[in-house]
């Protein structure tokens, strides 16, 4: 299992049996380990009726786990799912390893990846968000590295705590009004977007589903401007900021188009709401293209993920192309690209299918005008 040179961790998970895909779920953690620059060494799975209260996993599996601990050196242990903050507490007592879970470590990807002052002061907001009522249970491992939310390797104790809690809460303060300024600017930017009538298409899906391939392929075929294109890598959360690019394909024909940030299965609350601005402009748009990874086994369920947020955002009734992306991978050549109604099954790497999605997006689009 192991890939690579960076923080060892191991991986832990509860199969409850629910519907749930259990092993894409434990896979999807090891790639946001990876992502994370982490090295996942091994993993624990328990099937459980349900999750225990206190301790998130059965207390006889644990022990095995903290004998592990004494004989492996392990710098983190990484949970499945969202810990409460009791679970949190508990298992940052039993097994004195720095613990992180699948909400942490997705906001921790995004803390690293974050490039524009908004996207920084959005993470920022959702981490603090998470990390106050976690705060006694958190410390050993916002400290692993020295790092975390700035409050770390500063010492322990109640005061201590309630310091926290207090710098916290006014920094929280401070990251609110500084989004609710600039969600006014986009505001107001979306506007005057909206004043010229350009039709406005957004760019959703799942993570590393081909979003900014797509972008950028098309900025290739039409505007020739490296300078306009976006970070494209095959990685989760690649993207984080959204871009915004004209999109002229002839004569008064164009459109807005719009790479926004990936879903994933258990995407935080906490950040879809501190992304809600960013997010905004999948909900104001005239057309959506939902882009799919239709070489991965799991595209339905990640479809299912995507309709679920968008109607969370409220942007479940705008009209929608499905994208069936790098469809070369388990297609013929001469099948590409295939066009069903609204869907098309296409290769944003190879350019297969451009012209036809532009063509199908022209049709969609035909009664805004300009």
């Amino acid at each position: 299992m192991e890939t690579g040179t960076g923080e060892r961790a191991l991986l832990l998970g509860v199969n409850l049996h629910d519907g749930e895909d259990f092993e894409r779920s434990m896979e999807e953690l090891f790639h946001l380990a990876e992502a994370c620059n982490m090295v996942p060494v091994g993993q624990v799975v328990q099937n459980l009726p349900k999750l225990h209260q206190a301790l998130y996993m059965g207390k006889g599996k644990l022990l095995e786990v903290k004998e592990y601990l004494e004989t492996e050196e392990m710098d983190v242990l990484i949970f499945d799912r969202s810990l409460t903050p009791t679970q949190l507490r508990n298992l940052q007592n039993l097994l004195d390893c720095p613990i992180l879970d699948r909400t942490t470590l997705i906001l921790e990807i995004f803390a690293v990846r974050a490039k524009t002052r908004e996207a920084k002061l959005q993470v920022e907001y959702a981490r603090l968000q998470y990390v106050l009522p976690r705060l006694t249970g958190m410390h050993k491992a916002l400290s692993r590295q020295g790092g975390g939310s700035g409050l770390a390797n500063k010492g322990a104790g109640e005061k201590k705590l309630e310091l926290d809690r207090r710098r916290i809460e006014k920094r929280m303060s401070e990251l609110r009004k500084a989004l609710e300024r600039i969600a006014e600017e986009r505001k107001t930017q979306r506007k005057r977007r909206q004043g010229s009538r350009v039709p406005r298409v957004a760019l959703v899906g799942y993570t590393n589903a081909g979003k900014s391939t797509l972008m950028n392929r098309m900025l290739d075929q039409y505007t020739r401007d490296a300078s306009k294109k976006v970070l494209e890598k095959d990685m989760l959360f690649a993207t984080l900021d959204t871009t915004v690019r004209r999109i002229c394909t002839g004569p008064g024909q164009e459109f807005l188009l719009s790479d926004t940030v990936g879903f994933i299965h258990q995407l935080p609350a906490d950040l879809i709401k501190a992304f809600r601005s960013t997010l905004e402009e999948a909900k104001e748009a005239d057309l959506l293209l939902h882009v799919l990874d239709y070489s991965d086994e799991s595209y339905r369920k990640q479809k299912e993920v995507t309709e679920e947020t968008l109607r969370d955002l409220g942007a479940g009734d705008i009209p929608v192309i499905h994208v069936y992306n790098k469809a070369d991978r388990c297609m013929e050549a001469g099948q590409l690209p295939t066009v069903r109604e609204d869907r098309i099954y296409m290769s944003a790497k190879t350019g297969a299918g451009i012209l036809e999605l532009v063509e199908m997006i022209r049709q969609k689009t035909a009664g805004y005008g300009n």
